[in-house]
């Protein structure tokens, strides 16, 4: 199963949305904390807003913040509220005979036995995760000797090149 982009550029909202707190984060400081465009991430935070998942203030002050705590957002739910699930026919037509209905029972039954295992994971899980993954990032950094760091801030500059003299032809 594949989630769309939408769908998973809500759940990392949500994430940095609990890493935050109850603090109202700026959709602009999402955006460009995520390396989303503004517009994208006005997008997804109108579709959260919708679905319930996300409080929005708007103006100089505003910002978002999740509706509830993070341990009550299961994945499965970021998933129902961002995933258009319905299954069209070949031609483009939604499917309403019912040799389509029984066809399309096993994708129906397959999402929903997805869902249900992303139901186990709550918002607050992945938040624990991303920061164990920020302070991991953080901790293999290594710092740079002062000697290299040195080095790499001056500047190299090519070495003039050496002009050969020119061949004349020597007539005896």
């Amino acid at each position: 199963m594949r989630l769309n982009k939408v769908t998973t550029h809500a759940i990392r909202v949500l994430v940095a949305c609990a890493n935050a707190g109850e603090a109202l984060t700026k959709v602009a400081d999402l955006a460009d904390k995520l390396d989303l465009t503004p517009q994208n991430t006005f997008k997804v935070v109108h579709l959260l807003s919708r679905a319930g998942l996300v409080e929005a203030t708007r103006g100089r002050y505003g910002g978002v913040k999740l509706a509830r705590t993070p341990e009550t957002i299961p994945i499965g739910d970021v998933v129902r509220a961002m995933e258009a699930v319905s299954v069209d026919t070949e031609d483009g037509t939604p499917g309403d005979d019912r040799s389509d209905e029984r066809r399309f029972e096993l994708f129906d039954d397959a999402f929903e036995a997805f869902l249900r295992v992303l139901d186990n994971t709550s918002i607050a899980d992945m938040a624990r995760a991303d920061k164990v993954k920020s302070k991991a990032r953080a901790a293999s950094a290594r710092p740079v000797p002062a000697a290299i760091a040195k080095q790499k801030k001056t500047k190299v500059t090519k070495s003039a090149t050496v002009r050969q003299p020119r061949r004349t032809s020597q007539s005896a």
